[in-house]
């Protein structure tokens, strides 16, 4: 009889805060940050009216907190230009871009399975 292989679980500790899964949730999950990610990603650089257009049924306070949060975790970089008016562009940070294979995986997972 073969001894079973251990299986590493997805969190040792389930949604505590050292859980790695929970953390990427918690920085991820929601209805729109991903779909923000998705955009910034597709064009590499994009202004907030870009964002708000492509985006659709987002509203300005979500879109604005949303990429505030994605901004304090480090994943979307704003940059402001001192003009008048002001234009801001937003572009996706290193680890953000470590983050997009996975969710291409996840994307194919979705394609195949729902």
């Amino acid at each position: 009889m073969r001894k079973k292989e251990a299986k590493e679980p997805l969190c040792e500790d389930i949604a505590g805060k050292d859980c790695g899964l929970k953390r990427v949730i918690d920085t991820v999950g929601g209805k729109w940050k991903i779909m923000i990610l998705c955009v910034i990603d597709k064009n590499e650089v994009v202004r907030y009216g870009e964002l708000n257009r492509s985006i659709h049924g987002i509203t300005n306070t979500m879109l604005a907190n949303s990429l505030k949060e994605l901004e304090s975790d480090g994943l979307v970089e704003r940059k402001q230009y001192d003009e008048m008016p002001v234009r801001v562009e937003y572009n996706l940070t290193k680890k953000a871009k470590t983050l997009i294979p996975i969710l291409l995986k996840l994307k194919k997972w979705g394609e195949d399975n729902l």
